[in-house]
């Protein structure tokens, strides 16, 4: 039964995820040029899920549902990395090498680092 638990936990998170990039792509419509709904969602959710994985992980008591249904699931859904590569791998087809090459290396620079920010603000908190 645990499993079962476990799946429900991963499809809301994932339905709460998908319906928060839809209201984001909404928002802020897909143009040419720089691909920012896609680039907000992955920056977004990748600190937010260091942030969470961190907080979850370290600081909260073990519970059974809130990382597979924050960290796989919305986090997991709201995210878009095979966007991202769609994204790329469009713009080097129509002969934009130079925002394909920025727009891929902003991307991971800036995810990483957010992880790397948003797990250091959790673990600073925790000195305290």
């Amino acid at each position: 039964m645990r499993l079962r638990g476990l799946q429900i936990a991963i499809f809301a998170g994932g339905v709460a995820g998908a319906l928060a990039r839809t209201a984001l792509v909404r928002w802020l419509p897909v143009g040419s040029g720089w691909p920012w709904p896609t680039f907000i969602a992955n920056v977004t959710g990748t600190i937010l899920l260091g942030y969470l994985a961190t907080r979850l992980q370290e600081r909260l008591p073990p519970s059974t549902f809130r990382r597979p249904f924050l960290g796989t699931g919305f986090c997991g859904a709201f995210t878009t990395f095979s966007t991202l590569q769609v994204e790329v791998i469009r713009m080097s087809r129509d002969g934009h090498w130079a925002l394909a090459a920025s727009y891929l290396a902003t991307s991971l620079a800036a995810g990483l680092v957010g992880v790397y920010l948003a797990t250091a603000l959790v673990r600073r908190a925790r000195v305290r």
